[in-house]
């Protein structure tokens, strides 16, 4: 199974139950130009009409002012021209980050989606790449969490 960016940002939307004007303030705060018409095509599953596949730059940026929507603007952001390659990783990380996760939250959200890891595979997914320690977050580990997350905030954990 490949989770395509469209999917990632629509289960996004779907679990943390955001407005297309949220989402759009996402991208404002990243400076990022997203019309809502737009995003909208990216949110339309692959066969609805008007379809645009979204590109990796369109989902990061949304992670980026998604963080910045929950917490605020970092006092420490770097203005790194550097492209970072988005990974099923980073992803998560950036997830956890906006929304304050704490490791026995994150374990619950995997917990609902029927994946149980250990402390230190939790931990292994948060390394940097490189790490003696890191484990790659596959797609199916990826599409767990936002189940789990749609369900987590369903069941009113984090109202």
């Amino acid at each position: 199974m490949h989770l395509s960016t469209n999917e990632i940002l629509y289960r996004i939307q779907q679990a943390l139950n955001l407005t297309t004007e949220e989402m759009l303030e996402a991208y404002k705060l990243e400076a990022f130009p997203m019309e809502a018409s737009h995003l909208e095509s990216l949110l339309k599953r692959r066969l609805d009409k008007d379809f645009i596949p979204a590109t990796y730059e369109e989902l990061g940026v949304f992670l980026d002012g998604l963080v910045t929507l929950k917490r605020g603007p970092s006092p420490k952001k770097q203005n790194d021209d550097e492209a970072v390659e988005l990974t099923n990783n980073l992803i998560l990380k950036k997830l956890r980050i906006a929304l304050e996760l704490k490791e026995a939250e994150t374990e619950i959200i995997f917990g609902l989606a029927d994946v149980e890891l250990s402390k230190q595979q939790l931990s292994s997914l948060f390394r940097k790449e490189g790490h003696k320690n890191f484990k790659v977050c596959s797609d199916e580990l990826l599409m767990a969490f936002l189940e789990g997350l749609d369900e987590f905030y369903y069941t009113g954990e984090m109202e």
